[in-house]
């Protein structure tokens, strides 16, 4: 199993990957608001003040996305449709995605849609 984790500075996108999410057969994930370290500097320490107007205009918070996949086709699902919708994370500004092995696992939904690569 893996853990995807995706946070988004860019939001907009966020109902239609998780509506995505369960096209594919992912039933479950968490989200989270995140506030990065570029926009906690900027208006506290004086020196990063400078990139202030970077963020202006921004919404305050990201996004973190957590989902347990349960097979790999679930995983390379995903990944490719949050770059059909979201771009592919090369922008700047735009977020990061990555993925953690998981071992153990307790109150995983039972209803996840078995990931059949073939379809």
């Amino acid at each position: 199993m893996k853990l995807l984790v995706m946070v988004m500075n860019k939001t907009d996108y966020l109902n239609e990957i998780l509506e995505g999410f369960l096209e594919i057969g992912i039933r479950g994930a968490t989200v989270i608001d995140s506030t990065g370290m570029g926009r906690i500097l900027s208006s506290h320490v004086p020196l990063f003040g400078g990139l202030s107007h970077l963020f202006s205009g921004e919404r305050p918070a990201n996004k973190v996305v957590f989902s347990i996949m349960q097979g790999d086709c679930h995983l390379k699902e995903a990944i490719s449709m949050i770059k059909k919708v979201a771009g592919d994370f090369n922008e700047p500004g735009t977020g990061i995605l990555f993925t953690i092995d998981v071992d153990n696992v307790l109150g995983l939904a039972e209803n996840i849609k078995d990931c059949n690569p073939d379809e």
